[in-house]
């Protein structure tokens, strides 16, 4: 009995002492483990930092399918400091921030290691028009603010679009809906304080984008009466209102009146009530100092 029990103590001394050696060979594997893990993200972060990997400088940054903006404008619509790291970049936050801007309709932003750079893939808003704050501009404030309008009045600096950049120099209509490759850079121009009719543009244009007649040109200097410059002559419309889509299609609908009158005798045509349009004639103003003639009424 006695020996059964000394010889159960020694073995259970044993398995003791392997059980202990095992624990000891676990925890210096797990501690190899850990050391190797530390040294190779240590070894990750040090390459990581290293200046091969930084964006120096904007050339870094290829830009593709841009047709109207400029390398130049599309880096500058990037949140981007230089130098910076490749690996700080989000590319989808990046993306987000330049549809934010007004020409850029959609962006995609890949980050390439060799060589360390950034590929921007772009699609463009197109321009339909010059904004300028007043019928004729001056060196200074005034032609710093002279730019490019797109259809949801995003605005951009004139020397944004370049013509280098569009595929062919095919002649744009103001109102054409052809493709992007088959216009050239509008000439449409729109007067006035670009602050004033941004929220009211889009509204605007996307009446007028339907216009069968030529404009060449939109005075919004005074907000309550806008005024065209046309193919048949000038048109008051009176200020922007639920009404403006409305004498927007009686002005289409307008466009044979030369056929009817000389436009040499039309000072302007006010539309300001479309049902009932009124052609204001250059012979009735001049003699208006002496009497008060009626304006001819144009019927729909």
């Amino acid at each position: 009995m006695a020996s059964f029990a000394s010889v159960s103590e020694t073995e259970l001394g044993h398995r003791r002492q392997q059980l202990q050696r095992l624990r000891r060979a676990r925890l210096a594997t797990v501690v190899w483990q850990l050391l190797a893990a530390s040294g190779m993200a240590g070894g990750l972060v040090w390459w990581i930092a290293q200046p091969t990997w930084l964006i120096a400088r904007s050339e870094q940054v290829k830009v593709e399918g841009n047709h109207w903006l400029s390398d130049k404008a599309v880096r500058s619509l990037m949140p981007l400091s230089y130098p910076q790291s490749l690996w700080g970049i989000q590319p989808q936050a990046l993306a987000s921030k330049l549809e934010a801007t007004g020409p850029i309709a959609k962006a995609k932003v890949t980050r390439n290691l060799f060589p360390p750079s950034l590929t921007v893939e772009v699609a463009e808003r197109l321009p339909v028009a010059v904004a300028q704050p007043r019928a004729v501009t001056t060196a200074g404030r005034d032609k710093q603010k002279v730019g490019w309008l797109d259809a949801r009045g995003g605005w951009m600096p004139f020397d944004s679009y370049t013509t280098d950049k569009q595929s062919q120099s095919s002649s744009l209509g103001n109102n054409s809906q052809e493709t992007q490759s088959q216009r050239s850079l509008p000439s449409l121009k729109v007067i006035g304080d670009w602050e004033v009719y941004r929220a009211e543009w889009p509204q605007f244009y996307q009446g007028f984008s339907t216009l069968a007649l030529k404009v060449f040109e939109i005075d919004w200097q005074d907000p309550n009466n806008l005024i065209l410059k046309t193919e048949i002559g000038t048109v008051h419309l009176g200020p922007h209102s639920s009404r403006t889509i409305e004498q927007l299609k009686v002005l289409d609908r307008m466009r044979q009146l030369p056929k009817q009158l000389d436009a040499s005798k039309i000072a302007y045509i006010d539309l300001k009530n479309p049902a009932f349009p009124v052609v204001h004639r250059t012979s009735i103003l001049r003699s208006s100092e002496n009497s008060s003639p009626s304006p001819t009424r144009r019927q729909n």
